[in-house]
């Protein structure tokens, strides 16, 4: 989880947000939800956070939605990362409903 902060720090990423799966989703242990300014730094994100997950070993991550930039998804294994332009990000608004499931609500990342 350190590198993932660290990878998003660096590139400027905004309202960066863990939700803790744990025990309560079999999906994946974390859900990172983080937002770009832009398409091109969306995507920058997206391969600095692919590099990121290979090099802790996780094979096979290949992000959806690279192309247009608007909403990047990738699963790095026990933790699902969600990479949003802002008004892509408040449209679907995932933190909200996950609050709605969970009774941890999603956490600010501190930077």
């Amino acid at each position: 989880m350190a590198d993932i902060r660290e990878s998003l720090v660096d590139h400027k990423a905004e309202d960066i947000v863990v939700i803790n799966l744990k025990g309560k989703s079999d999906i994946s242990d974390y859900m990172v939800i983080a937002s770009g300014q832009s398409s091109r730094q969306v995507a920058t994100m997206a391969d600095r956070l692919v590099e990121v997950a290979k090099k802790h070993g996780v094979k096979g991550v290949t992000p959806e939605g690279r192309a247009q930039a608007d909403w990047v998804l990738f699963d790095a294994g026990d933790v699902i990362i969600h990479i949003f332009r802002p008004e892509v990000r408040k449209f679907y608004n995932l933190e909200k409903m996950w609050n709605a499931v969970l009774s941890d609500p999603a956490e600010p990342l501190a930077t």
